[in-house]
């Protein structure tokens, strides 16, 4: 994109084709913006108590305004009130230089997406004029309806409430020096997580405060008045105190109000120019000193107050949504605009701010436009365990996590259980428990390397966030709790998904905890999310890994974290289980996706096969084996280790993904593996991972022996009995199969 000049002219600029309305210049136009405010070569304003800066910024944030409410008007769809009551916020930031902006809105998509268009970042996709936006609006390939990360210059996506803060706080920590604003609306304050997990991370991180939540308070939430909208401005600050912020900002509208509104949420747009002008001071002086607080030290927070839809079509709630009738032809979509529009001038003077502040265009500088420089790890120091020895599979994948972070001091990991619960105390022994008190007999330390908020949602967050920026991060969990944060991990695998730079893969370990938890009850055997993470195989770039034992389950580890834009969810128990491969084995069986790890010589009556998922089954299906066998049965048993390798091509969307992958087992092998008269898939957990065997399997009789749910038990024997995942249950069930 060519250098803006600092002379204005008349005539609209090219980027403004397709822009319907054009205004008037505003009072004393030639005056205060005769140039840019960020002068060439510079990344921010000099003086932002200067009338030139606030008055170039107050047009930064209407022209957003106007740029958002003409995207979503043309498809009759879209989200312009949120971001509406946001527009002087957000301008402020990028007029002070800080435009490593993330959300936790997903519904401010378009305002961030006029924002990448006015900085010129959106042409790297091709959008270099209104038109082209419109056209690319909410469309395959163009700008989807909620934020993603492969948005040239936008750092993260937002979709589900409540997860931006983890990228601010993933960046903060990755990038000191650099400040980190995440916006955050007060219809999502209802819930606790969000300052939850600022305040966890503040007392683990408390040297790590350059990053800056930005309240969006606006009153009210997608359909309804927010929760939090009837608290007074002296609660909104107590409530942000009391999560251990030192400084909040806030800058409430109403405090300028000269037109009369009623409520305690006003439109600042509606003000008289002169208390527009003052309540821009007020927010650019505001955030400024609150970035710089943010930057020298101290947890702060900015709240800026403003009724939600402030300067576009309608306000409150009602202002959320754009629905069908809502286009560009409607009188109340054109008046908006027809409010908003601004002269060609203005457009000129907001380019010019806007690809200058922070140094570019976000596509050339935001952090996450560049690739991480990490820490090489080299090969992996796996031990061998011999074939028949007892060994803790989670144990011994601790040895390697141990490893990888004294490799690399960036390397963060996640469990909100605890590792020592998971038989991973090795972990804590080497890299010590993030923890403002020293304790040795604790593991604790205050640089540790593990984090341990008790929220899953605050581990997932962190170790999804620092993934996505391009750091390496493990989230360890027991299988039964870690619903409670796979949504965001789940966000950030479809980002990096579609991400156009490499990124380490989102590692998970989750602790099979279903067969192992029984005088712990239901409460502690849910294994249900391997359903959910079964299903997501077939996006492309996520992997379910079932290591049978203590070597594979290192080579699993070794495979995931040698892997870049992919989620990897390994499985597997914390009690002592035989061995059946060898290491090398082992690292064939993950890379293949299967192998076999018994096979009888001989047996008249036909062949059963038995492909299991888990560890802690095989134990039964060993028995089994020996029952089957006692009756003139031929068996075979094949650890199904890593089922994504077992589908067929055109059963993933592989193609479609970021460094795709695209090695599937061939017919020839899968048969050699499954074929046979009886086929039993057997899962320790629910059965979906099992749907590529079921799939393809040319076995005309076979069935499935899986997970049904938790009760109170004295030992897993007890509980695999209580879900008819037993020997005797088994050999019957070839027994009628056979009939």
């Amino acid at each position: 994109m060519a250098a803006m000049p600092d002379k204005m002219h008349s005539t609209p600029p090219a980027f403004c084709e397709g822009i319907q309305y054009y205004g008037e210049p505003w009072p004393d136009f030639e005056r205060l913006a005769a140039r840019p405010a960020i002068a060439e070569g510079a990344k921010a304003v000099a003086d932002p108590t200067a009338p030139e800066a606030v008055y170039q910024t107050l047009l930064m944030a209407d022209a957003l305004r106007y740029v958002t409410l003409q995207v979503c008007g043309s498809k009759g769809s879209g989200h312009p009130g949120g971001f509406a009551s946001s527009a002087e916020a957000y301008a402020a930031l990028v007029m002070l230089g800080h435009t490593n902006i993330v959300t936790e809105v997903g519904h401010h998509a378009p305002g961030f997406y006029s924002a990448m268009f006015l900085d010129g970042s959106l042409e790297e996709m091709g959008i270099r004029t209104m038109a082209d936006m419109m056209a690319r609006f909410r469309e395959r390939h163009g700008l989807l309806g909620h934020l993603s990360g492969a948005i040239p210059g936008l750092l993260a996506p937002a979709g589900p409430l409540g997860q931006g803060q983890h990228f601010a706080m993933a960046g903060a920590l990755l990038h000191p020096g650099t400040l980190f604003p995440v916006t955050i609306g007060d219809g999502g304050m209802g819930e606790p997580y969000v300052l939850n997990a600022i305040m966890h991370f503040h007392t683990a991180y408390p040297q790590v405060s350059n990053f800056l939540p930005v309240l969006i308070w606006n009153g009210y939430s997608q359909e309804h008045h927010s929760m939090v909208s009837r608290w007074s401005n002296a609660e909104m600050i107590a409530y942000w105190a009391g999560h251990g912020f030192d400084e909040v900002v806030l800058v409430d509208a109403k405090t300028f109000d000269d037109s009369g509104q009623d409520g305690d949420y006003v439109d600042a747009t509606r003000f008289s120019f002169g208390q527009r002008m003052a309540f821009m001071r007020a927010v650019l002086e505001g955030m400024d000193y609150a970035a710089k607080s943010a930057l020298s030290g101290k947890l702060t927070a900015f709240v800026v107050k403003q009724l939600k839809g402030a300067g576009v079509h309608t306000l409150g709630a009602k202002s959320h949504n754009l629905y069908p009738a809502d286009t560009l032809d409607a009188a109340h979509i054109k008046a908006g605009l027809e409010r908003r529009a601004l002269p060609p001038e203005a457009w000129t003077i907001v380019r010019a701010n806007f690809s200058r502040a922070g140094g570019g265009p976000a596509v050339k500088t935001v952090v996450t436009e560049h690739v991480l420089p990490i820490p090489p790890l080299g090969a992996f120091p796996v031990k061998e365990y011999a074939k028949g020895e007892k060994v803790v599979p989670s144990t011994a994948m601790g040895e390697l996590v141990a490893w990888v972070g004294r490799q690399d001091p960036r390397f963060v990991v996640t469990n909100a259980d605890g590792n020592e619960a998971s038989g991973m105390k090795n972990i804590n022994d080497a890299l010590k428990i993030r923890h403002p008190t020293a304790d040795p007999l604790y593991n604790q330390a205050p640089t540790g390397q593990v984090y341990e908020p008790l929220n899953e949602d605050a581990c997932a967050g962190l170790a999804a966030g620092l993934a996505l920026f391009g750091s390496r991060a493990l989230w360890l969990s027991y299988e039964s709790f870690a619903i409670n944060g796979w949504p965001i991990v789940q966000t950030v695998t479809q980002a990096m998904a579609e991400l156009r730079r490499r990124t380490p893969s989102i590692v998970c370990m989750f602790t099979a905890g279903a067969l192992e938890q029984g005088r712990n009850g239901w409460t502690h055997q849910r294994p249900e999310i391997e359903n959910y993470i079964a299903a997501q195989m077939r996006n492309g770039n996520v992997y379910l890994l079932f290591p049978c034992d203590a070597n594979v389950i290192q080579a699993a580890y070794e495979y995931a974290t040698q892997s870049y834009n992919k989620g990897m969810v390994i499985v597997a128990s914390k009690s002592p289980l035989p061995v059946y491969l060898s290491m090398d084995e082992a690292r064939a069986a993950v890379d293949k996706g299967a192998t076999i790890l018994y096979e009888s010589t001989a047996g008249a009556r036909g062949t059963v096969v038995f492909a299991v998922t888990g560890d802690m089954i095989l134990l039964p299906v060993f028995a089994a084996k020996d029952r089957l066998e006692a009756e003139g049965w031929r068996v075979r048993i094949v650890a199904v280790v890593n089922p994504r390798r077992l589908y067929r091509p055109t059963d993933i969307a592989w193609e479609t993904v970021a460094e795709p992958d695209n090695a599937f087992m061939d017919d020839d092998h899968f048969n050699a593996l499954f074929d046979g008269d009886v086929l039993l898939a057997v899962s320790g957990g629910p059965s979906a991972a099992l749907e590529p065997v079921l799939l393809r399997s040319r076995a005309a009789k076979r069935d499935t022996f899986a997970w049904k749910r938790g009760e109170t038990t004295a030992s897993p024997q007890e509980i695999m009995d209580y879900n008819g995942l037993t020997a005797e249950a088994m050999a019957q069930r070839v027994a009628a199969l056979a009939a």
